[in-house]
């Protein structure tokens, strides 16, 4: 049996030898701080040229560079990422005294000679930890007040205001970027369209929002530069390793998700519906049998008025569980839900007359069939003042 793949790693800042932690600050570098690249310039000037810094790769080939620099310039620019962001900070390089036989070289911060920055190739988990250990330094730092824990009472809350806990209101599907695409650009210009052209096909989508999510890659290769499968020999590989930008898009399933129970009398063998898949991934009913547990469900009068209303009758979730699409890979394309695996989800249950649950995207002034209470978005906003 083989050894399981090690994490990709990234040359963080794993810890600064500055124990006066109320004087960091965000122009320093800080616990947590990704380095992905460094330029030779001094002075201040921070200009945003990105094709002047050299891309960092590990914390062995930067102590080597920074040493190449240390006799040049009195300080350089690093940019980090810190979050979903990226910083430029002037810095000085330093040999790290914690090498004696081999001497290495790390950077402190440019104004305060004791903010000396300790260097590790660490896993995107550990340097995301680090980064939220630094940010509550700094913030606290900044406020000048003391924090405390609110004890709250989570089970009561989203009982009382998540009446429906099958449901979680808002949704969101990751855009990855291209193979060799460097613009965020492009990924949001694919993540806009795939939105307008599943609600121009009817889905009744609500846009929320969309923010950039870093996501470490790796590819394995051989010593002849090929791809390795993952059962493949191991010997004389390396691993590349690349933080990209994708794009997360965050929508409301339809106005409110309307939950509706399928119930099977004995002698059916069907639920009576027909399930389709749209080309953006979202699974929808395309026609439901005359007097079936779909139609006794309230089905057939929400596609009757989804067909006058020029929408779809979309799916949201089966038993609890997503079925929408949720992320479009780097080679274009769209992770959704086997409407087929669907499909023997529904047979299974109506072998054994089991009840099935499912949640519909609805659109603005849809009629409410008889069905349980549905949880919508309206919910959640503050109750209007008394007239």
């Amino acid at each position: 049996m083989g050894c399981a793949a090690a994490a990709p790693t990234l040359v963080c800042v794993k810890r600064v030898k500055q124990d006066e932690a109320e004087e960091w600050d965000e122009t320093m570098p800080l616990p947590g701080d990704i380095i992905e690249g460094f330029a030779e310039k001094d002075g201040d000037d921070d200009d945003d040229d990105d094709a002047s810094f050299v891309a960092v790769k590990g914390r062995s080939e930067l102590s080597s560079q920074l040493g190449k620099m240390v006799q040049k310039v009195e300080t350089i620019w690093v940019k980090v990422r810190r979050g979903d962001r990226t910083h430029k900070l002037r810095v000085r390089v330093v040999a790290d005294k914690s090498y004696i036989l081999h001497k290495k070289y790390t950077i402190r911060a440019a104004r305060d000679d004791r903010h000396i920055a300790v260097l590790g190739d660490l896993t995107l988990e550990k340097c995301t930890t680090l980064q939220e250990m630094s940010r509550r330094i700094v913030n606290v730092a900044f406020r000048g007040f003391n924090r405390k824990e609110l004890n709250y009472d989570w089970k009561r809350k989203v009982d009382t205001y998540l009446p429906d806990q099958a449901s979680t209101v808002v949704a969101s599907i990751l855009f990855m970027p291209f193979q060799g695409e460097y613009y965020i650009e492009a990924t949001i210009s694919r993540c806009m369209a795939w939105f307008s052209a599943a609600v121009s096909s009817g889905v009744p989508l609500v846009f929320v929002n969309i923010q950039t999510e870093q996501i470490v890659t790796s590819d394995k290769t051989n010593q002849n530069g090929k791809e390795i499968s993952r059962g493949g020999k191991q010997q004389n590989t390396s691993t590349s390793v690349e933080l990209v930008q994708g794009i997360r898009l965050w929508f409301l399933p339809g106005v409110e998700q309307v939950l509706l129970e399928m119930i099977p009398e004995p002698g059916e063998t069907r639920f009576g519906l027909d399930i389709k898949r749209t080309d953006e991934g979202f699974i929808c009913v395309g026609e439901v049998t005359k007097g079936s547990a779909a139609d006794r469900a309230g089905l057939q009068q929400l596609l009757d008025e989804a067909n006058l209303t020029k929408h779809l009758l979309v799916i949201s979730r089966l038993e609890g569980k997503s079925v929408m699409p949720s992320t479009v890979g780097s080679a274009g394309f769209i992770h959704c839900c086997d409407h087929n695996e669907i499909k023997d989800a529904l047979a299974s249950a109506m072998e054994g007359l089991d009840i099935i649950q499912l949640h519909i995207m609805a659109w603005p002034n849809q009629t409410r069939p008889e069905t349980p209470q549905a949880i919508a978005p309206a919910t959640l906003r503050p109750p209007k003042p008394p007239l």
